[in-house]
């Protein structure tokens, strides 16, 4: 079966391009031109990922971004942000509001096609072993990707949970930017090592009671961050 993608731009030009694109790499592209169109047909169909364009008529990619992060039905389908500004801001608010990655325009379409492989890649691929692992007060379900603090379930993306469970791996053991990136997005030639740093940050302020205090995941300045050895 082919994979289904939406792209969502007010850019008809930007639309027909990353469409036909992605249509000669087999998957199968619907579009809207705005939020609520958006929603309509996110509403009413399956998506396996999103293209989202940051600026756009009515409901703004970010908010729309959250909007589809904050329901069960849509929590989990893989977010790649568009923005026309080569801004650190925007690739940062992106990410914190719950996408998997990002695109600055203009942008190559083999770029593009890499991305969207990539994505769906990490969003598919599960952890062979099965079975629940504590530490302290979580517990990671490396079977159904579910991660629960106090038995109460922590909504995280995969990409998160494969960076978690690695650094559970790794626990004790400082890992730099350059390990992480590896270990999780691969040799993706795309990300950013502040990519790390940024998912790190959400991690945190989902596992952590206080984020600026970190429990689990401590930083090693100058060198990378780790996951504390709780007995």
């Amino acid at each position: 079966m082919k994979k289904r993608i939406l792209v969502v731009d007010d850019e008809k030009t930007i639309v027909e391009l990353v469409s036909f694109n992605l249509t000669k790499e087999s998957f199968d592209v619907s579009s809207a031109f705005n939020g609520e169109d958006a929603m309509k047909l996110i509403s009413t169909n399956r998506f396996d990922l999103i293209i989202l364009d940051i600026m756009l008529p009515g409901i703004q990619g970010l908010e729309l971004c959250k909007m589809l992060r904050s329901s069960e039905k849509t929590e989990n389908i893989p977010i790649i942000m568009l923005t026309a500004k080569n801004d650190e801001l925007d690739k940062v608010l992106g990410l914190e509001f719950g996408a998997d990655d990002y695109i600055t325009k203009p942008f190559s379409t083999r770029e593009l096609v890499a991305r969207v492989k990539a994505v769906m890649r990490r969003s598919q691929i599960k952890p062979q072993e099965d079975k629940t692992i504590a530490i302290g007060e979580l517990e990671i379900n490396t079977e159904t990707y579910q991660v629960k603090k106090r038995n109460s379930e922590i909504k995280i993306s995969a990409t998160e949970f494969k960076l978690l469970y690695f650094m559970i791996r790794k626990k004790g053991k400082v890992l730099t930017r350059d390990i992480l990136l590896d270990a999780v997005w691969k040799d993706e030639a795309y990300v950013e090592p502040r990519t790390v740093d940024v998912h790190v940050r959400r991690l945190r302020a989902q596992i952590e009671d206080n984020p600026s205090k970190p429990v689990y995941i401590k930083t090693r300045r100058g060198i990378g961050y780790y996951f504390d050895d709780i007995q």
